[in-house]
Formats: structure tokens, sequence, C-alpha cells
């Protein structure tokens, strides 16, 4: 019987703390689609301050923030949007911008960083000359942390000078900021200024945030309101949305302090686990840890994930030797280290089996 849960399959699996509960029970709530929410508001425009934009939007998810936010920037059907191919946007949000919003995407790698060759990106440009035949080009997103790559920090610097191309060119620049507070912390650069040179931001607030729902998106004034008629259109818009931003708001507050501890857990993690026989992990930047299980090892991920499990461990199998682990603020210091016993035993007993 498993007496201790360790999870580390998400930071989306977080429960809310019980200031967040009584901040919910205890909302002032009113109708969102009438703009009369007051909490939601509240939220809003903290974010936009955070931020350093003119305002905000609740909308119920991450995917649905960077499809609102796609579709305002793109909004005649058959522009073209420049993205990493191991972006979230391209991979993990069931091809939104195409299906729903008629946009087309033109990829370009993404490094082992996150960034994109900024050489690249000018080249995926379409010549406004060839508009009769090619989309035409009217964005250029980026994603920060990087979460495919590891939870890798794009820094200001880059973020300024994919701005500066897009203005050259009339382009938009969005970011996919789901966990821009990670960024933050582990640059040690407020978040303001590394979404400054973005016309829009899509910030989640349920990853590493720690709250159970919801993401912001903000922008201009302008943007917003083309954003929260489409929230509508796309079945977003909801009443009494205060009671779970009232939860978000706390976590603003009490869970934003608690990001590097985050991260140094991760290290902590990624470090042992570098001591393993057997195993190799990549290094920590953040919350995120990508490792991968070496070829003279005994076991495949998904034995490895079977094994912890039944230890009360979760993760998440990326491949048939690879996995991934991600720390949130209700893992501790002592949990990492369970965790890196289950590893030991699982990796060591695996070894024994197999010299029988």
């Amino acid at each position: 019987m498993v007496t201790r849960a360790v999870d580390l399959r998400s930071d989306t699996v977080t429960k809310p703390t019980d200031t967040m509960r009584a901040a919910m029970a205890t909302a002032e709530v009113d109708d969102d689609v009438l703009c009369y929410d007051p909490t939601a508001f509240c939220l809003e425009m903290e974010m936009a301050r955070i931020t350093g934009k003119e305002a905000g939007l609740f909308v119920p998810s991450g995917t649905m923030g960077n499809l609102i936010s796609v579709l305002v920037h793109c909004e005649i059907r058959g522009s073209e949007v420049i993205l990493g191919d191991n972006s979230h946007i391209h991979i993990y949000e069931n091809g939104g911008i195409s299906t729903i919003g008629g946009v087309h995407p033109k990829t370009v790698k993404n490094n082992k960083d996150g960034t994109m060759d900024i050489d690249l990106i000018e080249a995926a440009i379409r010549d406004p000359r060839g508009e009769i035949v090619f989309p035409t080009t009217r964005l250029i997103c980026l994603e920060n942390t990087h979460a495919n790559s590891g939870g890798r920090c794009l820094s200001e610097e880059y973020i300024d000078r994919v701005g500066e191309l897009a203005k050259s060119h009339g382009l938009k620049l969005h970011i996919d900021g789901a966990r821009i507070f990670n960024a933050s912390v582990a640059l040690g650069v407020p978040v303001h200024r590394l979404v400054q040179a973005a016309d829009s931001v899509s910030v989640c607030l349920s990853k590493g945030l720690g709250a159970p729902v919801g993401s912001v998106i903000v922008g201009s004034k302008t943007f917003i309101a083309k954003a929260r008629r489409l929230r509508k259109t796309l079945g977003g818009g909801m009443r009494q949305i205060g009671i779970i931003c009232a939860a978000a708001l706390v976590a603003l507050q009490e869970n934003v302090g608690k990001l590097e501890a985050d991260h140094k857990n991760a290290k902590i993690l990624a470090d042992g686990l570098n001591h393993i026989k057997g195993l190799r992990a990549l290094p920590a930047e953040t919350n995120i840890i990508f490792f991968d299980i070496l070829e003279d090892s005994k076991l495949t991920a998904e034995k490895l994930c079977e094994n912890l499990k039944e230890h009360g461990v979760l993760l998440m199998q990326e491949g048939p030797s690879r996995i991934r682990a991600v720390l949130h603020h209700q893992i501790s210091e002592d949990d990492v280290q369970y965790t890196l016993s289950r590893f030991q035993q699982a990796l060591s007993g695996a070894e024994n089996e197999n010299c029988k």
C-alpha cells in the first residue's frame, strides 16, 4: 500500500491551498460576461500591472489564451505565424490556430535553449511581393520558459532582438508566457522587462503559480477588447469567475516567492539523478527536468515510471528512454530526497536482477 505521494508529472497538479479556498469562499462576484465581476477585474488589472501592459483578460486555459492572441493578431484567414517547431502552440494545442483560425504555421527550428536563430526567423518572413501566392506573415511567437527544452529561459536581450525584428517588418510579437514568472525568478529580471517587446502575453495561473484554473492574456486595450469578443465566440465567457480568480490573486501574493525554492529543488533532483548509474539528467534551469535512461540500463522509461508509481512517485514519460519531472511549491526537499532513494533502489534492483 502506497503511503506517500510525490507527484512530479507537472506543476499543474497542485491542489488549492487553505488560503486559496478561503479566498474563493468569500470572493466578491458578479457576471463577468457583462464585465461586472470585481474580483476578475482586480486580477486582470494586477496582471496587466505586473507585465507592464494596458489591460488583461481572464481565460479558462493557456491554450485558449494563445489561440485568442494569435487570432487577434491574424484577423485575416490565410495569415501566417512564425513559431518554434518544438513550441507548445505548435505541438500541444490541437492545431487550433489552423483548424479554428485559418492561420498557417511557419515553423523555425528551436535550439536546445528554446531560442530560434534570428536570421532563420527573418528568413521565414514572407516577401510581400509574393502576396498573390504566399500566406501573409503577421506574427512571431516565442515561449518563455520553453517547456520542451527543459524549462529554459529566454533572456530579455534575445526577446528585444526578436521584437525589433518584428517591428521592422510590421509584425506583432506574442509570448506564450505560461511560466514567465519562473523565467523572471531564474534570470533575476522583472516580468515587465522580459515582455517589454511583446504585443501580447499569455500567463498561466495553474502552472508555476499553483492556482487551480486559468490564464490571463495581456496587451493593449484595443487588443483586449478584440480578445474579449473572441473569448465569447470560443465559449470562454463565464459568469461569476471571481471565485477562481480569487485563488489566482492568492497565488500571485504567496507563490511567486516560492519559485526560487522550486528551482533549487529541481537542481538537487537533477544533480542526484546524475549520480545514479544508468541515468543522465539535463541541467535544470527552472522547475522542469528531462532525464534519459542510458542504453546500458536494464529498465525502459515505461518500466521505471511503473516501478516508481508503486512507491508513490509519479512522473511523465516523454519517450522510450526519456522521462520528465516538474517541481512545484507542494514538493519539499524531503520529497526530492525520497524520490532519489526510490530511483536508486529501482535501478539497483534492476541491475541485481539481471546479474542473477
